[in-house]
């Protein structure tokens, strides 16, 4: 989805078709005939490059996402089933992305919520499951916290963290590392601070992990 599809009338709106099911893995496809992506078609070179936070000697991949993007919703199994089997030579994050602060910024702040008390792997797929599948909004600190208390987690530390000094500047940080490798659109890739790439650059979630697969490759070549 396209920054300029987010807006009150159009979200979930859109779709891409993306007929994603419970058990979606790795993918399994493959350029035709051992293709390699195209500059420019599958994937963007960033004219500067972008700091990253992985260790030293680790190559960072970035999923830039939103809770209330459809697109992203679909593209979670194929993502989760891929950053599971990644080499160790790869550290992987993710980051919510806030075009403006209404209804993204809330959305951000859950997540570095969530982060910040360990709950990501447990609560992720189901923010999205709760929004997109049982049709809650999520977009004030009392129906997340409401939500979230359902799902075992303390209410009151809960709405401590999301109006904290640490997950505001997080949001900022995200804000920043978003703007640097000029998201317009998510769910979105950056690979080491020097690629792009996206489902719709692609066509299809496999495709997007394979390119993505194929620039973590082009970068542990160039070290």
């Amino acid at each position: 989805m396209n920054r300029r599809d987010f807006s009150i009338q159009t979200l979930g709106a859109v779709g891409l078709g993306l007929g994603v099911g419970v058990g979606a893995g790795l993918p399994s496809l493959a350029w035709a005939q051992g293709a390699e992506p195209v500059e420019g078609t599958h994937y963007a070179k960033l004219q500067q490059a972008v700091p990253t936070a992985a260790p030293a000697g680790k190559i960072e991949v970035v999923e830039f996402f939103w809770y209330g993007c459809s697109h992203c919703n679909q593209f979670e199994p194929y993502l989760a089933a891929w950053a599971a089997k990644l080499p160790a030579d790869v550290a992987f994050r993710r980051v919510p992305v806030a075009f403006r602060e209404v209804p993204f910024g809330a959305h951000q702040r859950l997540y570095y919520a969530l982060e910040a008390m360990g709950m990501i792997p447990a609560l992720h797929g189901k923010v999205f499951h709760a929004m997109h599948e049982e049709g809650l909004k999520l977009d004030q600190p009392g129906a997340m916290a409401d939500f979230l208390v359902k799902q075992g987690v303390d209410k009151a530390k809960f709405l401590s963290l999301y109006d904290s000094f640490s997950v505001q500047t997080k949001g900022r940080q995200a804000r920043t590392l978003a703007d640097a490798y000029k998201i317009d659109g998510v769910p979105a890739l950056g690979i080491s601070g020097l690629y792009y790439t996206s489902v719709g650059m692609n066509g299809s979630p496999e495709k997007a992990l394979i390119t993505a697969t194929a620039l973590i490759n082009k970068v542990r070549k160039s070290k």
